[in-house]
């Protein structure tokens, strides 16, 4: 089986404006990624795009990988489109990986690229919201429902579970943003990059209780792209990408769809959670950040409390956990949020990190997640990539 490789990452700035186009931050990405690498387009076998919700974002349901990448020289190179909620990018990393490992391609490109910024603001919500299934929609989430978004309502219901059964406050949840709002000062693309303090996170508007405004991630536009081969040019300067898992959940009363994706992912790498440099998580509300920590291994439950409050999570810490600012604070362009975790890790397993760099990292691992079924995840990513 042949092995794959990270050789070349490109990712657009994140923002919030309606005007952007999100062909404009595809083509930025995929030209950064292909320069990064130096292949040509000419050289790509297969391409697999990431789309979470381009039909009800913009109108575009069909061929959206083909419009998005119109304005580039592609010729009749096959393209793969993947939707797969907030998984789609990462998603589409998993059949591209699978495509190079079973010998059906030597190079291809993988994008993941979201506009949800509109004018409307209920839209993207209105979107977020069909990724549950429509038909039982009172039976997946009949106890949690409020005003706003169903993901936020989702994913408080989760927070006030991690203060029940845990030793957490919510001043712990505030400090991972202020965490991340640094790791993100440092980033960039990310969207959000001005310092707050605990004080400040825990009086701004509250979403559902606990979850505060700034302990949410927002919403944006963005891109990211890689390139994956199995034969890296002289030129390029690969990572290794060791491992890549996908499953689909089972239900709140079945082990957690992120737990069995680790697993996977960590048998296929041949490495424990003990060997892991730095994470790349989907905290798509600052609470959730500790407990993939934990469904992954990394923390034992219950632990991600203390890690916060000994600055574990930190640049400089033993766990450092997104670097990048995480979703919070980058941003959650959603087709793009795995694709986007990938780059990072990439990125600092290079040493080309900048001010929020992981020195000596070696092993690095994502975890994104999409959907809700059941009472956990639809889908659930796991890649650890290796110098």
């Amino acid at each position: 089986m042949s092995a794959t490789f990270v050789v070349g990452t490109g990712i657009s700035p994140f923002d919030r404006a309606p005007s952007t186009r999100s062909a404009d931050q595809v083509a930025h990405a995929v030209r950064a990624a292909l320069d990064d690498a130096a292949v040509s387009l000419d050289q790509i076998d297969a391409v697999y795009v990431g789309n979470a919700a381009g039909g009800l974002l913009t109108g575009q349901e069909m061929i959206r990988g083909q419009v998005l990448l119109r304005g580039l020289d592609l010729g009749g190179t096959p393209i793969v489109n993947c939707e797969n909620a907030c998984a789609s990018g990462s998603t589409a990393l998993y059949l591209a990986d699978t495509a190079l490992r079973a010998g059906r391609a030597g190079t291809v490109l993988v994008v993941g690229a979201e506009k949800m910024a509109s004018e409307d603001k209920q839209r993207p919500m209105t979107a977020l919201a069909t990724a549950v299934d429509q038909e039982r929609l009172e039976e997946e989430t009949p106890e949690i429902r409020g005003d706003g978004s169903l993901f936020m309502d989702i994913y408080a219901q989760l927070a006030r579970d991690y203060l029940t059964d845990h030793d957490a406050r919510p001043e712990d949840f505030a400090a991972l943003v202020v965490k991340n709002r640094r790791h993100a000062s440092h980033n960039p693309v990310a969207q959000f990059t001005a310092p707050l303090t605990v004080e400040e996170v825990l009086n701004a508007r509250l979403i559902n209780d606990p979850l505060t405004l700034p302990m949410c991630s927002p919403i944006g536009n963005g891109a990211a792209a890689v390139v994956l081969t199995t034969e890296p040019s002289p030129a390029a300067t690969p990572v290794r990408l060791l491992a890549s898992s996908l499953v689909s959940g089972r239900g709140r009363h079945a082990e957690p769809a992120v737990t069995h994706a680790a697993r996977l992912a960590f048998s296929q790498a041949d490495v424990s959670p003990d060997d892991v440099d730095l994470a790349e998580v989907h905290d798509a509300t600052a609470p959730a950040e500790l407990i993939a920590l934990e469904e992954l291994g990394l923390l034992a439950p219950g632990e991600g409390v203390f890690a916060v409050r000994k600055g574990r999570l930190s640049v400089g810490g033993d766990l450092p956990t997104n670097p990048s600012g995480g979703l919070v604070c980058k941003g959650h362009p959603v087709g793009a949020t795995g694709v986007a975790q990938v780059v990072e890790v990439a990125d600092q397993l290079r040493g080309r990190a900048g001010g929020r760099q992981v020195e000596g990292a070696r092993i690095g691992v994502t975890e994104n997640a999409g959907g809700w079924l059941g009472g956990d995840v639809a889908a659930a990513a796991v890649h650890i990539l290796g110098r």
